[in-house]
């Protein structure tokens, strides 16, 4: 037997018997006492280790964090953990109530999530070790669940179906990693879930994500994707951001050319802000649009991951896809073209007219549809950015301010709003809108989405409005999400840990009328789904943690260790996702004067080198200890960061001229992140 052999014997041995081991290893040592103290030492330290392997291996080293954490996102309200696991097997049956339907799709939903990887699927039977059981529990609300593990068999109880879906969703994010793959795994691979005790419900009842498929289009089976992603993080809202200046995507069958023509456009890449215009006669052949029978696909879908869909009509601007396809709902002159990514504030007409009665049958005609297509409660009609300068001139608007006797142009706009309300609540609808619906007026029954900071949503919610915080800072998607140089570009900046520092409920606020919040993904600068993930994951799982588990359990330090574990379920998943977490944050600023750089770093224990001699740093060039002075030669500055000696973030490269430009904008004289436009 080969040394490498022996010590492997051995070593099972002790991870298989500790206890016994450590007996016997104290009788040996009695033998000799003079080396009492250190074998001891040893021998304690090796027992304790092999106990926490032991513990560690049932729990599956990919679902478990450096400080042996079981890695859930979001974080349970209560979990207490054993040391023994159960596993799961072809043999693992399941027990529910077969007469209700909404328990028999989940535990179709659970076969499908396991089957590619396992092999097997669990059969419902009347006694088998994973059971399913609804309950009465009003500490458990709507979607909470008691979720208890033994080493023999699974006990899963809530109120509502829906809870019992979220307690999957942590059973199968404890199982490893490899689940997700979707491809066959070895035979002998064990999948095992540690046996614990969770009670867990959600702090807010709205938590979702809105996809722009406007701006950039994507299929009915992306869409699919997106919301299979967004609802194993126990989010329950998608807003479909149906509509906009760059493309209708909805089938309207009263009103064809809304697809017909609106759906499609001249085919762009590049800088969105910078894109020459559709030229006259050049073909539109970019686009696409869902026909009210892929939708209903899509809603059956979203039912069967209890996710409500959200759908968005944004007007009474952004509507340039409405006007091309029925120009007679301008002001003045509808655009030729959609908009293919040029500015548009101010300059083509992209604004409904208002003193035109047929714009409201417009409407009408768009939201009976949309209202008997969609079943969800809320209907999102927009009312951001609307350019008023057209309605100023119009005569008909003007004449229409005066006979209702408006003000201003703000308060045609909530006329305009007034009226959509009217006409959703007719349709046992409720009005959903940006937070520019407050100009000139709040119509009664609306509910406001504050995306412009925090401020709309506060004046609404003590004026007794329900409210959905999504303000930009923490939840706008879409921005820059580390040092722009290595990202792709977009603008601005919101940051893992800008996210995760999300708080819905400002104090001063009825916490009752906010009914939660979400993360935005506009698609200026996003033209693939793959790249819709890259900026979604991990902010979104941040925003679901905040939203579920409340901003009183959020712990940063806690938090990054799990993504981590994350990263790994994605790649098995084939899931796109950013690491901009582990890159540098640098930050210049002037100091009396003086151009000085701070370097930093979101995750804790991370080393930082840098080198101004236009070579690549890497850990044996200096590592950063404190603000940097730039060498009077120096021309460009680059940093890569380190974490256990082995470089973990993007190399970033900056010349001295941009550090300069950036602590000019900036116009700071101390630290702190930098926000770059």
């Amino acid at each position: 037997m080969s040394v490498m052999q022996e010590c492997i014997r051995h070593t099972a041995f002790f991870v298989t018997n500790p206890v016994r081991f450590y007996q016997l290893m104290l009788i040996f040592v009695q033998n000799f006492k003079h080396k009492l103290i250190i074998m001891k030492r040893t021998l304690l330290s090796l027992a304790t280790a092999s106990l926490l392997l032991a513990c560690v291996s049932c729990a599956n080293k990919s679902g478990v964090t450096e400080n042996g954490e079981i890695a859930l996102i979001p974080v349970p309200q209560e979990m207490t953990v054993g040391s023994d696991c159960f596993t799961l097997t072809r043999n693992a049956a399941i027990t529910l109530d077969q007469s209700n339907e909404e328990l028999k799709g989940i535990a179709d939903y659970l076969n499908g999530k396991i089957a590619p990887a396992t092999g097997f699927t669990l059969p419902v039977e009347k006694h088998g070790k994973i059971e399913f059981k609804l309950v009465d529990d009003a500490a458990l609300g709507d979607e909470g669940y008691h979720l208890k593990v033994k080493q023999g068999d699974i006990l899963l109880t809530a109120n509502k179906p829906a809870g019992i879906f979220y307690g999957v969703q942590t059973l199968l994010q404890m199982l490893p990693a490899e689940i997700k793959s979707g491809t066959a795994q070895p035979k002998d691979k064990k999948w095992t879930i540690p046996c614990t005790e969770i009670t867990d419900k959600p702090q807010f009842p709205w938590r979702g994500l809105m996809l722009d498929v406007s701006r950039h289009w994507f299929t009915k089976e992306e869409v699919m994707k997106y919301i299979d992603e967004l609802a194993e993080y126990k989010m329950n809202v998608f807003h479909w951001h149906l509509t906009d200046d760059q493309g209708w995507r909805l089938e309207i069958k009263s009103l064809p050319r809304l697809t017909e023509v609106g759906a499609w456009r001249a085919p762009r890449v590049g800088d969105w802000w910078g894109r020459e215009r559709q030229q006259p006669g050049e073909e539109s052949t970019y686009g696409g649009f869902y026909t009210q029978e892929e939708v209903k696909e899509v809603l059956a879908y979203a039912a069967q991951r209890f996710v409500r869909v959200i759908p968005e009509i944004d007007v009474p601007g952004h509507g340039v896809a409405a006007l091309v396809s029925y120009p007679e709902l301008a002001c003045m002159k509808a655009p030729d073209a959609l908009n293919v990514g040029n500015k548009f504030y101010g300059e083509d007409e992209n604004t409904l007219c208002i003193g035109k009665e047929s714009t409201f049958e417009f409407m009408d005609k768009v939201l009976t549809e949309v209202a008997a297509l969609f079943p969800d409660e809320y209907i999102h009609i927009g009312g951001d950015e609307c350019f008023k300068g057209f309605w100023h001139k119009c005569p008909r608007c003007q004449a229409r301010m005066k006979a209702e006797n408006l003000k201003n142009e703000e308060e045609l706009q909530s006329y305009f709003i007034h009226r959509m309300g009217d006409l959703l609540k007719s349709k046992g609808k409720k009005l959903v809108g940006w937070d520019e619906i407050l100009e000139g007026g709040l119509a009664p029954d609306a509910n406001v989405m504050s995306w412009r900071g925090m401020d709309g949503g506060i004046k609404s919610a003590k004026a007794g409005h329900h409210v959905i915080m999504t303000p930009t800072e923490h939840c706008y998607l879409d921005l820059y999400q580390g040092e722009p140089s290595v990202e792709p570009a977009t603008y601005s900046m919101c940051r893992l840990t800008d996210s995760y520092s999300f708080n819905p409920v400002p104090e001063g606020v009825p916490a009752e009328m906010v009914l939660g919040g979400q993360g935005n993904v506009w698609g200026e600068a996003i033209p693939t789904f793959r790249h819709a993930e890259y900026m979604t994951w991990p902010r979104g799982w941040a925003l679901a943690e905040v939203l579920w588990s409340g901003p009183a359990q959020t712990d940063w330090e806690k938090f990054w260790p799990r993504v981590e574990r994350h990263f790994v379920r994605a790649d098995q998943a084939g899931i796109n996702y950013a690491r901009s977490m582990y890159n540098a944050i640098v930050t210049p600023y002037l100091q009396d004067g003086v151009l000085q750089v701070e370097l930093g770093s979101e995750i804790a224990g991370t080393d930082i080198y840098y080198t101004f001699d236009n070579t690549d740093p890497d850990c044996f060039t200096p590592k950063y200890s404190e603000p940097l002075s730039i060498p009077k030669t120096a021309s460009r500055l680059r940093v890569i960061t380190y974490r256990d000696g082995k470089p973990v973030g993007k190399l970033i490269s900056l010349t001295i001229k941009e550090l300069e430009k950036r602590a000019e904008k900036d116009k700071r004289t101390g630290h702190g992140n930098l926000t770059v436009d």
